[in-house]
């Protein structure tokens, strides 16, 4: 596969500096960026957003909003004040996107987390309407329910963005969190019906994992079929970027130069 549509996070090489992931990134062919909060701090993120561009790369998305689900009113108040600043800062790199991981309590039962996801969802979509940033569920895989996202499958998230019905809401897909789902294609179709289809996170699920959130693959390392499942998001309508998310302690101890070569030869043979 060739690289244009690869897009890398820079949780990915989460060693680097965003102003060394940037010039690397471009170096290496890579044509997409999608950035982390925490690679801004400190930075003027309008001036960061510009240097992602001249360097001949887009800025796919932000990452991350979400965690509206508390036990409190204080805590979910909290939360929505934290993802208005999330938009501003999408809005001030020019990024089309934020994404949501939504988050759970792990005190409360999965329906009333669900519930304060999409009112948390709600309160926050006028502004970013205002200034044209789409908001992304993310589906996580179940083993994050008690507190990373009580919304764990397609349908799950398809449904919160059916009901909530605007063309600012939208689904995330990323194959370590999806690819187990048995229902995993007839739920991409109907996300890609709807026109709600965002964007598309690739990696591999690693045998055995040694750790459930930092030990992620490369693609083609793990038992994700990515392909197949890349298959279904085109067949869907989905013709955005492919985005390489990889959580890895081992691959973080790496030389990141080298992880990065091996992240494209990877995508090249695997994506």
């Amino acid at each position: 596969m060739d690289l244009n549509r690869l897009c890398v996070h820079t949780i990915t090489t989460k060693p680097w500096p965003i102003e060394t992931a940037i010039e690397r990134f471009s170096a290496h062919g890579v044509v997409g960026m999608t950035v982390w909060r925490d690679a801004l701090t400190g930075r003027d993120i309008s001036a960061t957003g510009q240097r992602i561009r001249d360097a001949g790369m887009a800025v796919v998305s932000l990452c991350r909003g979400g965690f509206f689900p508390a036990e409190t009113a204080t805590g979910r108040q909290a939360a929505i004040d934290d993802n208005r600043r999330a938009i501003d800062e999408a809005a001030a790199l020019g990024a089309p996107l934020l994404v949501l991981v939504c988050g759970a309590a792990p005190g409360q039962p999965l329906d009333i987390s669900r519930g304060q996801i999409q009112a948390g969802i709600e309160a926050v979509l006028p502004q970013a309407q205002a200034v044209g940033v789409k908001l992304g569920v993310e589906p996580l895989h179940p083993m994050y329910a008690d507190s990373r996202s009580a919304i764990n499958t397609m349908a799950q998230a398809n449904d919160i963005c059916a009901r909530i019905d605007s063309p600012f809401v939208g689904v995330v897909v990323d194959v370590y969190h999806l690819w187990w789902d048995p229902y995993l294609q007839v739920e991409i179709d109907r996300c890609g019906q709807m026109g709600k289809l965002f964007a598309f996170h690739i990696c591999d699920w690693r045998t055995p994992t040694e750790d459930l959130l930092n030990d992620r693959g490369q693609m083609g390392e793990g038992c994700i079929h990515i392909r197949e499942i890349r298959g279904w998001v085109e067949d869907a309508g989905f013709d955005g970027y492919n985005e390489v998310e990889i959580f890895s302690n081992r691959y973080w101890a790496l030389e990141q130069e080298q992880f990065l070569e091996r992240i494209v030869a990877a995508y090249k043979t695997h994506a």
